[in-house]
Order: structure tokens, then sequence, then C-alpha cells
């Protein structure tokens, strides 16, 4: 869901009447005419360069676009205007929760929280933010607000039920799991919940019995075979692992965390050019996915070609800065190429980094981390 803005205006062109090409460009908008809709905007901001909705509405033009430089540009634009416009920041949230750069959207979606506490779509995302963060408390913190007009949805609950376990709140941990088992009744949705719920606590066999039933109820429940996946692969059966992921590819071909972890599966199976060959069509779906640059990363990497890994890190590490792993990669690619010190350098930086993070840092390094894709597309809905 994006906000996009009704404009006012204090004065007519004799022209080009902008109240008139306002209208247009929202008709169009709300029509999915995305170049009328843009034109219609560019003619308002030649008569008024600092008019705060025209530059709103081009960013929301921009997002649906998926050209997340331009939109992002555009909402930054309207900001100056208008600061004090929560709907605006909203904008700026969604626009890096899209790209899951899940820190950088945290303070506008927490601003708006703050101006605006009644704001279900802000406070759900910042807590989902949180979350991916792997900051629970703050999660809670976020979500518990929601639950007398969320608690009848089964994704709210898990993920307040997953926080809550993460921050050692068990009563609400309970609260939310018996509320998710009143919802769903034997629905495969509750199953499918539950299934993700055992797999965020690595009980990867009661995972997969769960989600083989959200499968049998449901075979084509989306993201299901996603997630069976995401067990097998964590069981080290990388042949079911890869079944499950061509299976949600069949069913949902454009989600590039399929081919993010098929990318994986063929990358442990040492088939390092399907490896490649996928993980290029994730980062063709979606170019922000972390994993996948890594993976390319390791490959070349194995392969000798260095150039081409220290390319993939650097793509990485514009992506997520914080990243410890990409430093130790890195630092192995600089030593093995003869460039010692800096190599050593870059090892240290990722040792420093490691305390901070010691858990997600070896899940990268292992290939184990993954982002839920269900979860990631909620801004969406």
């Amino acid at each position: 869901m994006f906000v996009s803005l009704e404009f006012c205006f204090l004065l007519a062109h004799p022209a080009d009447n902008p109240k008139q090409l306002a209208q247009e460009g929202q008709q169009a908008l709300a029509e999915g005419r995305l170049a009328d809709a843009a034109a219609a905007f560019r003619r308002v901001l030649a008569v008024h360069p600092n008019d705060t909705a025209a530059h709103a509405n081009l960013g929301v033009v921009a997002m649906r676009r998926r050209q997340w430089k331009t939109a992002l540009n555009e909402f930054r634009s309207a900001e100056r205007l208008a600061p004090s416009m929560p709907g605006i920041r909203l904008n700026i949230g969604l626009v890096h929760f899209r790209q899951s750069d899940f820190r950088d959207a945290i303070p506008p979606f927490a601003s708006v929280v703050r101006d605006d506490p009644d704001s279900t779509q802000a406070r759900y995302l910042l807590g989902l933010c949180y979350y991916f963060e792997e900051r629970y408390g703050e999660a809670v913190s976020a979500l518990e607000p929601l639950w007398q007009n969320e608690s009848e949805k089964l994704e709210y609950l898990y993920v307040i039920a997953t926080a809550a376990a993460r921050s050692k709140h068990a009563e609400l941990q309970q609260k939310a799991l018996s509320r998710m088992v009143e919802v769903g009744h034997d629905s495969a949705e509750l199953h499918f919940f539950i299934g993700k719920a055992y797999l965020q606590h690595a009980d990867t066999e009661r995972a997969i019995a769960e989600l083989e039933n959200a499968a049998k109820i449901e075979p084509k429940l989306p993201f299901v075979h996603y997630f069976l996946g995401v067990a097998y692969r964590k069981r080290r059966d990388p042949d079911r692992a890869k079944s499950e992921f061509q299976q949600d590819i069949a069913i949902e071909p454009d989600v590039a965390f399929n081919y993010d972890q098929l990318g994986a599966v063929f990358s442990e199976l040492q088939d390092f050019d399907e490896a490649a060959r996928l993980y290029h069509e994730a980062l063709r779906h979606d170019d922000h996915l972390v994993s996948s640059q890594l993976g390319l990363a390791k490959i070349y990497k194995e392969k000798g070609r260095y150039s081409e890994a220290l390319s993939a890190l650097g793509a990485a590490s514009r992506l997520d800065p914080a990243s410890p792993t990409v430093h130790y990669l890195r630092g192995q690619i600089l030593v093995r190429m003869g460039r010692s010190e800096e190599g050593r350098a870059e090892l240290e930086t990722a040792e420093q980094m490691k305390k901070i993070a010691t858990a997600k840092f070896e899940r990268e390094v292992s290939g184990e981390s993954f982002l839920d894709p269900q979860l990631a597309s909620q801004s969406q809905q």
C-alpha cells in the first residue's frame, strides 16, 4: 500500500491548469496508467516546482515501477517541503522496506508511529522491521498494541509469538500460540504458520511435519513449498529441497527468494554454473538480495575469479554495510590474491563486527540464513 496525496493550489496558470492536471494525474494513477500519471505530475511541477503532492505522487509512480532511487528522491523532496506530513515519511519507509532495507526503514516508520500512534500500517511494518533485524523485544513493543484489531490474523499472531519467544515473553508467546489455534482451526494456513514457528526454533522435523500437512490440505498454498525447501535444506536433503523450491517457482515464478535458495542448493552440490545462473535470476527479480550477491562471491572465489568476487562483495556491501560476512569473504579473497596486508585488515574488521552479531554472522557464512518472503511481502497487500 502506498499513500498518494491530493493536491491544493494557490494559483492557476492561464495556459496549463495545475488543478486539472492534478486530477488527471490522480485518475491515471488510480487506473494504473503510470506514464500518463507521471506526465501530468511533471506538468504540475513545471508550473509549481515546490508542489509537495506532485513530488509525492511522482514517488508513488516510481514505487510502482520499482524505481527505488527515483521514488526516494521524490519523497525526500516532498518531505523537505512538508516535514510534518506522516504519509510522506510512511512512503519513505515503504521504499526501504520493499528493498529489504529494514534497518533504514525503521526511523521513518518510528516517526510516523510517534506522530500517529493509531497508524496500524506504520506500527505493523515497524514491528516487522524490528523482527527482521532480530530486535525482538522492540518488535513486541511495537506489535502488542495492535492485538485488539489484528489478533484475528495468523500472520500477526505468528510474528508476535515468535518475537515473544525470542525476547523471553513467555506469557505473550503462549497467548499468541493459543490464539493461533482458535483462529486457524485445522486449516492449511494454521499448519503453515506452526511449521514456520518450528523452523524458527530449529525444530526441523516438526516443521516439516506441519508444512507437509499444510501442503497436503492446500498444495498451491503460497510459500509452503518455499519453507519446505528451507526445512529440507536444513536437514541436509538437497534433492528434496531442490524439488520443493522448484514447486514453489511453478506456483510463484516471480519470488526471488526461491531462486536464491535454489542457487544455494546447487552451490552445495558444487554445480556452480547452475548456482550462479540461479543467483543472477534471483537478482533479476530483486536486485537488493544480499544473499545472492554473497552466493556469487563464494562461487567466484572457488573458481579463482577474484575480481568478479570482489565486485559481488562490493554490491553486497552497498546493500548491507554492517555485514561482517562481506569483510570476512573479502579478506579471504585478498589473501589469496597476495594482498595479505589488506586481507588481514578485512579479516580483523570482520572479527570485530562478528563479536556484535555472532549468530547472524555464522548463519550467513554457512548459507543457512534466509529471509521470510511471506512476511517481507506484507507492504504490498
